[in-house]
């Protein structure tokens, strides 16, 4: 995949790859960042995340589809050799006994890494330029990490990071995109934002009357350039609530999105609420709303593109209002010399409802909440079966009694719970095709 453009900032830039608690740390997992393919594993002896090419320099195959061995370091599955934490080739079981085997030819390119809030991030461009380039860390959770309870999410989205960063950023779509989710219909009113700063950095910005009608009071955004943006709202007598959003770039057409909710609430009744729902049941709720504009949004990049894209944004799409305040900015940033993640590559093909709306692969299988959640349903629903035929054989041998009554009662709710594990664990997999908004 051709890589994005070596003199745009989004080559310059660290992002988040993973939450840290979603890795399984005994075995290499595979993430691809601005089309570069990487290996991401977890160096033991130096207890540090490592981030190289996904690519055995002998022959080329994917280091991902290898393990971490008894040193504790990564190991090829084809021929067995072995990097260290530095890239360094350690062995070469073909090789004859004093052999020089850590050669410039024998070793992986390694990516800078760095965890943080709980995150890990990988540099896209030089390692030797990545110190030069901040974290792009919440500075909430950097000043008073103790105050915030944080809901996390995230998701492979099928359209590209700037269309990300643009719809999230567009605060007016609420009360009809996410009708009946997170927002409502009669809510909607002039949106009339405010810019407080802008510049190769990105930019800031005030809605000062705020959603839902100034119910929930001014809105506060932040632009971080490239990838990363949040809102930021006081509900008086509630909670300081963000809205924060990592754009990471994958491939042309598709981006991982990290969403995170922090909640400084003013009782503690709403934190120790909230620690009370599972977090997968949480992401189930959070796909239903991605999924209220994921179908459109993938359709309009190809639309905006196929009219010239970011650089004609202002001809092909009617920007009527001073609601597109933070659309028409961030495209400004790009053509400023943010530039895109990915210059002129062509977008894949429009994808049917069926991969749309797809989760299993773009999200379940690599969170370990829903993958956990998905495994234990699974074991869960041949008792339930079982728990019903032995109901149903006892109330049929108590006939017409008490006992008979309360296992008819018992069948009935392991019926009831077996539906509902499979409900989730089909939910786990696939999203609905008709949104929230549009049923009756």
């Amino acid at each position: 995949m051709p890589p994005a453009s070596e003199t745009t900032p989004w080559r310059r830039s660290w992002y988040p790859v993973a939450y840290l608690k979603d890795f399984e740390p005994g075995r290499p997992t595979p993430f691809t960042l601005l089309g570069d393919d990487l290996v991401l594993w977890y160096d033991q002896p130096a207890s540090q995340w490592r981030a190289f090419a996904d690519l055995c320099p002998h022959r080329l195959v994917p280091l991902s589809q290898g393990r971490l061995n008894e040193r504790g370091e990564l190991e090829c599955p084809y021929h067995g050799w072995s990097f260290d934490g530095g890239g360094h080739c350690t062995a070469i079981p073909q090789a004859d006994a004093g052999a020089t085997i850590d050669t410039p030819r024998s070793r992986c390119h390694a990516y800078a890494t760095a965890a943080a809030q709980g995150m890990l991030f990988v540099f896209a461009g030089d390692p030797a330029e990545a110190a030069a380039s901040p974290l792009p860390l919440l500075p909430v959770l950097e000043e008073e990490p103790e105050l915030w309870s944080v809901q996390d999410t995230f998701r492979d989205l099928p359209y590209d990071a700037l269309t990300l960063l643009e719809n999230v950023l567009d605060v007016s779509h609420v009360p009809f995109t996410h009708h009946a989710t997170v927002g409502k219909r009669d809510t909607a009113g002039p949106v009339n934002l405010q810019l407080s700063s802008s510049g190769p950095e990105g930019f800031t910005g005030v809605w000062p009357e705020g959603p839902r009608r100034g119910t929930l009071g001014s809105q506060y955004t932040t632009f971080l350039a490239p990838s990363l943006m949040w809102h930021d709202l006081t509900a008086k007598g509630f909670a300081r609530i963000l809205t924060v959003v990592y754009a990471t770039p994958i491939r042309p057409g598709e981006c991982r999105l990290f969403a995170r909710f922090p909640f400084r609430f003013e009782s503690a009744l709403p934190r120790r609420l909230l620690k009370l729902r599972p977090e997968w049941l949480q992401h189930l709720a959070n796909h239903v709303v991605l999924e209220d504009d994921q179908a459109f949004l993938h359709w309009q990049e190809r639309a905006l593109r196929a009219r010239g894209g970011s650089a004609a944004l202002a001809q092909a799409c009617h920007l009527a209002t001073s609601s597109d305040l933070y659309v028409r900015s961030l495209h400004d940033w790009v053509g400023r010399g943010g530039g895109q993640p990915f210059d002129a590559e062509a977008l894949p093909g429009r994808l049917g409802e069926g991969p749309l709306l797809e989760r299993y692969d773009s999200h379940t299988r690599h969170c370990r909440s829903c993958r956990g959640a998905d495994r234990r349903l699974k074991q869960l629903q041949p008792l339930l079966a079982g728990l019903v035929l032995v109901a149903l054989a006892a109330a049929a041998w108590w006939g017409a009694s008490l006992s008979a009554a309360v296992a008819l009662l018992l069948a009935a709710a392991a019926a009831a719970l077996y539906w509902q594990t499979g409900r989730w664990r089909a939910q786990l997999r696939s999203g609905q095709p008709v949104p929230p908004r549009n049923r009756s």
